[in-house]
């Protein structure tokens, strides 16, 4: 049975798309079944993985509207154990045609149950926002990973963005937990970079990562040709990053053991 994972901030530019498609697209190299759920209106993780919008017939909007089945929508990657449930824009209107279903914060846990047993990990990459379609992601999931810019702004919204989750761990979803806070667009040259990711770790804890996510140009480049990092350059320091951070979260859920040479890059490797 899948362990579902979503990716949450309600502060946009955070790296939040960026680390749904290369954790879920790292996952499958590690050979874990994984499906990419996209639950973002804008469908940035449907482009990145290389769909077209436009050859979509159907969408996550059609799952939680007009009910049709998520096995019905789910599209193939090229990377093999890699699948999506591709966004529409579409999606944006769903709030309010939700607004009167009975038991509107528990649509998207429905729809998933159906094949949560199809796959190892279910990634769920929310809107930057906290409203019902996220609230929706965050029942769904058993866990949260929280990507937090190191910059200082970014940590202004930490607080609300967790406050929200402790409401729906308190009303909604009992079982849920913070998988972690990752740092990202770590420049290591910059002290304000460093200052912030101590900072948050002296806050956090053991609740942030040690793989942290530097700033990488072939991560950014490769959504405009339709990949995942590990595809457009397997050996970038991006593509690393997020292979190291599904070796830790397999590595924090006891579903494998790593080796000494395959440890997770931190700080002091810098």
């Amino acid at each position: 049975m899948a362990r579902i994972i979503g990716i949450a901030n309600q502060k946009g530019g955070v790296g939040k798309t960026t680390t749904a498609i290369n954790l879920a697209a790292s996952l499958a190299v590690l050979e874990c079944r994984t499906l990419l759920v996209d639950a973002d209106p804008q469908a940035n993780s449907t482009t990145g993985m290389g769909f077209d919008l436009h050859n979509i017939q159907q969408s996550l909007y059609d799952c939680m509207i007009n009910e049709v089945k998520a096995k019905e929508v789910v599209l193939k990657t090229e990377i093999p154990h890699l699948f999506v449930i591709p966004s529409h824009i579409d999606l944006v209107g769903a709030e309010i045609e939700m607004i009167n279903y009975p038991q509107r914060e528990s649509v998207l846990k429905n729809l998933l149950q159906e094949v949560k047993d199809d796959y190892d990990f279910i990634i769920i990459d929310c809107s930057p926002s906290l409203g019902l379609i996220t609230v929706n992601a965050l029942v769904a999931s058993d866990s949260v990973i929280v990507p937090v810019q190191a910059e200082f702004f970014a940590l202004e919204g930490l607080g609300k963005l967790l406050n929200t989750i402790k409401i729906v761990q308190s009303r909604l979803n009992t079982s849920l937990v913070i998988e972690g806070i990752l740092m990202t667009m770590y420049d290591g040259r910059l002290r304000l970079c460093n200052q912030v990711v101590n900072e948050v770790r002296r806050h956090f804890e053991e609740m942030v990562f040690d793989t942290i996510i530097h700033r990488n140009t072939k991560l950014s480049e490769a959504p405009s040709v339709g990949k995942p990092a590990i595809l457009y350059d397997a050996e970038s320091k991006g593509a690393i990053n997020y292979l190291n951070l599904a070796k830790e979260i397999l590595q924090k859920n006891n579903l494998t053991k790593i080796n000494q040479s395959e440890r997770i890059l931190t700080l002091d490797d810098e």
